[in-house]
């Protein structure tokens, strides 16, 4: 059920917009904050980084960083401790 949760306030905001996602300089910028974990079984969620915004289809953990805010889904701000994020992930 966390994990739903969690997929859910990540997720898009409309059905078939892709993951993309800007990583913001400051927290207050962010609208979810990350922590990035060492091992796949700490982590929430599994994200995958594709190379080209076509390929973040759906809501399946495949992010694009975009370069600018404007054209993001989320704005994220990555945390230096585990205790301050909204989610924990894993890069594949």
């Amino acid at each position: 059920m966390r994990n739903l949760l969690i997929v859910a306030l990540i997720g898009l905001t409309s059905i078939g917009k892709a993951q993309t996602v800007f990583s913001t300089k400051y927290e207050s910028q962010a609208e979810v904050k990350i922590f990035v974990v060492d091992f796949e079984s700490q982590a929430d969620l599994l994200v995958y980084k594709v190379k080209y915004s076509s390929q973040a289809k759906g809501n399946k953990g495949l992010w694009y960083f975009e370069d600018y805010s404007s054209k993001a889904d989320k704005k994220v701000f990555f945390v230096s401790y585990a205790s301050q994020a909204d989610v924990k992930i894993f890069f594949c």
